[in-house]
């Protein structure tokens, strides 16, 4: 079954602000999400709207943009399409089609040379249990 096509009632309810970046293609302001400075390790990044996992702790890297970042993604969760603007790479939520941000290779940032700029808004941490 094509995800656009699942009934909303199976996603969690998200408030203006998360349905104008989840599903509108929004941008949050930077440097102002709850995950840009947050490092906790031991856990994973799952889809605000479906719960879907996406991204482990260990790929999360501080790359001073305003924006959590990640340099690699859980396989197969993360979809990647031009943007409208056609200069960028948007990457969505593979379950549910909900917008996370863009992704930007070549920039060496890291030794796998890719950042997912992700909107904090657009996911929730679950720490491991232990």
């Amino acid at each position: 079954m094509d995800n656009r096509l699942k009934p909303m009632t199976n996603y969690n309810r998200l408030n203006e602000e998360e349905e104008q970046v989840i599903l509108h293609k929004g941008t949050e302001a930077p440097f102002v999400g709850e995950y840009t400075d947050h490092f906790e390790t031991g856990g994973h990044y799952v889809c605000k709207q479906c719960n879907a996992l996406l991204y482990r702790s260990e790929h999360k890297f501080h790359s001073n943009c305003g924006w959590p970042a990640f340099d690699d993604e859980i396989e197969g969760a993360v979809r990647r399409k031009p943007d409208a603007d056609g200069n960028r790479t948007e990457i969505l939520c593979v379950n549910c089609d909900g917008h996370l941000g863009h992704v930007f290779e070549g920039e060496g940032s890291t030794p796998k040379n890719i950042r997912h700029c992700v909107n904090s808004i657009s996911m929730k941490f679950v720490a491991s249990e232990t």
